[in-house]
């Protein structure tokens, strides 16, 4: 069994985390400027603009082709799995959240008045909107290249 450590070898996965985090730390730049405040929140929340899942996914996809070649096997599974949790996070996980605010819309109109509901609200920034998507995985490649061509990731 090989050493842990050497997992800070993998420069592939760790340019796919940096992507991640630099897009994680957009959004609290995105909440800045939209919202004019500061929101710590964003930083581990799911949902917003960029999508850090997609800049995760395309960065480990684009830093698997510059590293074992574009016609890899590699390189296929990882766009397939870039695509499915792209498709995810701008499909599944959105509805899910617009599901959700439809119930803490529908549970606020019912429950007014005297009535209690102990529950807590359903979590409703589950997703990201195409845009935010697209946004993020461009992040993801653009920041595997700029590492590939600073770096090199062989």
């Amino acid at each position: 069994m090989q050493d842990f450590g050497t997992i800070l070898d993998n420069r592939v996965l760790l340019i796919a985390l940096v992507a991640c985090l630099i897009a994680q730390a957009t959004k609290l730049l995105v909440e800045l400027v939209v919202n004019q405040k500061v929101n710590l929140k964003v930083l581990v929340e799911s949902g917003g603009m960029p999508s850090s899942h997609a800049a995760l996914v395309a960065a480990l996809a684009a830093g698997v082709g510059q590293t074992s070649g574009w016609d890899s096997s590699e390189f296929a599974i990882a766009t397939v799995f870039a695509i499915i949790v792209m498709y995810d996070a701008a499909g599944v996980r959105r509805a899910a959240g617009k599901q959700a605010q439809i119930l803490n819309q529908m549970i606020d109109e019912f429950f007014q008045g005297e009535h209690q509901f102990a529950e807590e609200r359903l979590k409703e920034l589950l997703g990201h909107t195409p845009v935010q998507v697209i946004v993020g995985s461009i992040l993801g490649i653009a920041i595997s290249c700029v590492a590939e061509y600073a770096f090199g990731l062989k």
